[in-house]
């Protein structure tokens, strides 16, 4: 028996023992004694487990009036609160939208940071490594130099973040065979924040819309998130960027409608008469789009010289491949997560950014991991039955208390429309969620809300569908009908119904599948 694990058979025995003998002295005194003999305990611990001081709380699991030690715990370093800083940073993804748009609108060289010599030599070197048009032109030395000039700060923390999540997407990118910097898209799309959403509802690291992040397997429900999911997402976002390539056969094409879809790009070509540069192209492209690429450049440019510009990132403590996933086996909680292996929510949050409440649900047809730094995860898989059985009588007494959310699909999400003395903190107490939360989803900057305003609400209490049960008098239930318009479709339906999800509208009408006809009559509530 190694020395961590004596501790804590020791600590269990002598609490044990103490309770199991209160003939000996008065019940205070017993408690007293205990605390006594814990605090000793963990003293010993301390001793006998390298690096134990950096670690605040020890994990235990209390059960009855005994406290286990996890006693093959071997705790990591806590991770720097600089580089944790830069793990769950937000505002970085409003700063790369902004540098996008400015991007768009540089047209001369307003900063003066590298010389145009310099400037050359360098994109001439990147370009011949790369299947990207890495030109010089006036413009993309605009960029560049505004983004030296005026971005340092916002370059040096994306530089720490992607030291994270670079070897995750090189892994995935090299997979499908595409080009390795197309790593630089995700910091133009979300600025590495895999919580990023912005005002039309793209979300995650890859910024998928709904639709289309469920065309590519991302699933979203109350509790889970799937465009949030940095494997997930990048995968999918992989298929979709190939698919692209072998629409356009050119990677600067592909990009251009990763960002405003093949369709714009396509016109773009006509109204250019044939072109397929981009740079002759990028005047008939939407204004996102024209600074969408520059600034893609401009980033793969700053990562590859970064030295020689003097940016001086964090290093992390924790990295892509200092972790490891396990599937859950029962819904748990984060906090309860924390407990038992001493990792704080806030880096298992960003460990796990796909989870929106904080909860891992579990279903038998569905496969859930939580992500834990390595030795963590060891701890976890040690005392697993351990760890279920304190979940169990946690999970039991908050139903018997306050109730848990019900698993509700993502196509049942709510559309709230704001009425006259709404506010955020009364709309997120009614249906159980943040206000921060409401904010992310909804794309919010300011906690102003206009009367009639359209809310995409993720509800954490269960919501009620517009059904009403025959009554014990024998009144019949009462039943909603739409009449079909030009132009709807099953989803748009959807959305004008609280609570109704496209499944249910087939469910209710027997329909497989999505075709309508206008004037056709559907039930948009089970009665």
């Amino acid at each position: 028996m190694n020395k961590v694990l004596a501790v804590a058979f020791l600590l269990t025995s002598f609490v044990g023992f103490a309770q199991e003998n209160p003939e000996s002295e008065t019940k205070d005194s017993n408690l007293n004694k205990q605390a006594d003999v814990e605090d000793s305990l963990k003293q010993l611990v301390k001793r006998s487990v390298p690096g134990f001081s950096s670690v605040q709380n020890m994990p235990s699991i209390q059960k009855d009036s005994i406290k286990d030690f996890l006693g093959d715990y071997q705790p990591a370093r806590e991770v720097d609160s600089l580089w944790k800083v830069e793990l769950l940073n937000s505002d970085l993804y409003e700063t790369m939208n902004e540098s996008v748009m400015v991007a768009a609108d540089l047209d001369s060289v307003n900063y003066k940071v590298v010389s145009t010599d310099t400037l050359k030599a360098r994109l001439a070197r990147i370009n011949a490594k790369t299947p990207f048009n890495v030109e010089y032109n006036p413009s993309l030395e605009s960029v560049i130099n505004y983004y030296i000039k005026r971005r340092k700060e916002s370059v040096e923390r994306l530089l720490s973040l992607s030291q994270y999540y670079f070897p995750l997407f090189e892994e995935k990118l090299d997979q499908y065979d595409i080009p390795l910097e197309m790593k630089y898209l995700a910091i133009v799309e979300s600025a590495l924040n895999p919580r990023a959403k912005s005002r039309v509802g793209a979300t995650g690291l890859w910024q998928f819309m709904f639709a289309t992040g469920k065309m590519h397997g991302l699933d979203v429900s109350s509790y889970v998130d799937e465009r949030m999911d940095p494997v997930l997402a990048t995968e999918a976002a992989c298929k979709y960027l190939s698919n692209l390539y072998k629409t356009f056969g050119d990677w600067d094409l592909a990009l251009a409608s990763y960002n405003s879809g093949p369709g714009n790009v396509a016109k773009a070509i006509r109204r250019s008469g044939g072109n397929t540069n981009y740079w002759e192209l990028r005047n008939y492209l939407p204004r996102e789009t024209a600074g969408y690429v520059p600034a893609f450049i401009a980033t793969m440019y700053l990562f590859e010289y970064a030295e020689e510009h003097g940016f001086k990132p964090y290093r992390p403590e924790i990295t892509y491949f200092e972790t490891d996933t396990i599937k859950v086996k029962k819904l748990i909680k984060f906090d309860q997560i924390a407990t038992v292996t001493g990792v704080d929510k806030e880096l298992l949050s960003f460990l796990n950014p796909s989870y929106k409440i904080d909860i891992i649900p579990y279903q038998e047809d569905e496969e859930y991991y939580i992500r834990l730094p390595l030795r963590e995860a060891g701890v976890f898989v040690s005392n697993e039955n351990l760890i279920y059985n304190f979940v169990d009588e946690q999970i039991a007494n908050e139903k018997e208390e306050k109730g848990l959310p019900t698993y509700v699909n993502a196509d049942d999400k709510i559309r709230y429309k704001v009425r006259s003395g709404d506010y955020l903190g009364k709309i997120a107490t009614k249906y159980g969620v943040g206000i921060s939360s409401l904010k992310r989803w909804n794309g919010l900057r300011s906690n102003r809300l206009k009367i009639g305003q359209r809310l995409t609400i993720y509800p954490r209490k269960p919501v009620a569908t517009a059904n009403v049960s025959n009554s014990s008098k024998g009144k019949s239930s009462s039943m909603k009908t739409y009449t079909v318009k030009q132009g709807d479709s099953l989803w748009s339906i959807s959305q004008k119904f609280s609570g109704v999800s496209v499944k249910n509208i087939q469910k209710w009408n027997g329909i497989s599948g999505s075709r309508l006809k206008p004037g056709m009559k559907l039930k948009v509530s089970n009665g």
